[in-house]
């Protein structure tokens, strides 16, 4: 019977040479500062509360960009003496602060909208508020979608958080727009509060989301299951070449490093030249796998094997009948 080949971990290779973080976060500035400007004058015109809901949001944008353009920069900084791994973690406690500013930022809109169901006012001018929300959309999306592209590139905590930013304001200024068309065209005012705590919802959904990402690596969680088997499956393939076990994997990560480090057992005879040889070339092999990955190997012989560790090498696959 043919042997049964098991797929490969779905992991993304290294780029050799990803590309800068820091004029994507510049952008994401530019961008929040223009819109702020729009939303305000809009609001100011037109007395919607979900337009200034909509301002009030691209203003906690532009203190989370300004917050992830120095954390990125911060992170492209090598490791010094005080910083022995670096200064990745900048970028996912950045994150975490983008995160609990977006909860603050809907507290804002919401505590505004109700009091303005409970004290009603007219909104005017309701053809620049829409045309300006339509704008801040559009333009909210183009940015973003360049964002998540250099996030993904760099595998940037801090972008990817700013991306998701966007990504909400872009969302809510679509529900905002449908409200400012159904009170230009109904007349019924409390539609424009409503949808500005609609918007709060929103965006106390992604700030929360935004912090349990950022947390979860501040305390080491470990690497995700597909990167874990591609770790375990890179191990396994060196079986031929002496590796007949290893056990105390650990990873983390920071920022878009990753860490990893394990015991790995070597069969008798190995010499220690030709075991750490192997161990160089193991590293390697992960890296090749998992972009931006740290690797330790701790070499240790056969007798440290633990029971159900074992790697027993492949051999190949007899020839099927017929």
């Amino acid at each position: 019977m043919a042997r049964r080949l098991t797929p490969r971990a779905a992991v993304v290779p290294a780029d050799p040479s990803p590309p800068a973080r820091t004029p994507a976060a510049l952008l994401s500035i530019a961008s929040n500062s223009a819109l702020i400007l729009l939303k305000v004058v809009a609001g100011a015109l037109t007395g919607s509360v979900a337009i200034l809901s909509e301002a009030m949001h691209s203003a906690i944008d532009l203190v989370a960009s300004i917050v992830a353009y120095f954390s990125v920069r911060k992170a492209e900084e090598p490791a010094d003496e005080d910083h022995r791994y670096g200064h990745e973690k900048v970028e996912n406690l950045a994150a975490a602060i983008e995160g609990m500013l977006i909860l603050v930022g809907s507290a804002v809109i919401a505590f505004e909208a109700v009091r303005r169901l409970v004290n009603p006012s007219d909104v005017e001018h309701l053809g620049i508020g829409i045309a300006v929300i339509a704008f801040s959309m559009l333009a909210n999306l183009a940015v973003s979608a360049f964002i998540a592209r250099r996030a993904r590139a760099t595998d940037s905590a801090a972008l990817e958080g700013d991306a998701a930013h966007l990504r909400t304001d872009a969302l809510t200024s679509g529900g905002v727009l449908v409200a400012l068309v159904l009170v230009q065209i109904t007349g019924a005012g409390w539609i424009d509060p409503v949808v500005a705590l609609l918007v709060a919802a929103a965006i106390v959904v992604s700030g929360m989301r935004i912090i349990t990402r950022s947390t979860r690596v501040l305390v080491d969680e470990a690497l995700p299951a597909d990167e874990m088997e591609a770790i375990q499956e890179a191990i396994r393939e060196f079986g031929p070449r002496g590796v007949v076990g290893f056990h105390k994997l650990r990873t983390r990560r920071a920022g878009a490093q990753r860490y990893i480090d394990l015991h790995v057992q070597f069969r008798h005879g190995t010499t220690l030249e030709a075991a750490h040889a192997t161990a160089h070339e193991l590293q390697a092999a992960i890296r090749r796998r998992l972009r931006n990955a740290d690797v330790l190997i701790h070499i240790e012989p056969e007798e440290s094997v633990r029971p159900g560790t074992e790697i027993v090498p492949e051999r190949p696959a007899p020839l099927s009948e017929g």
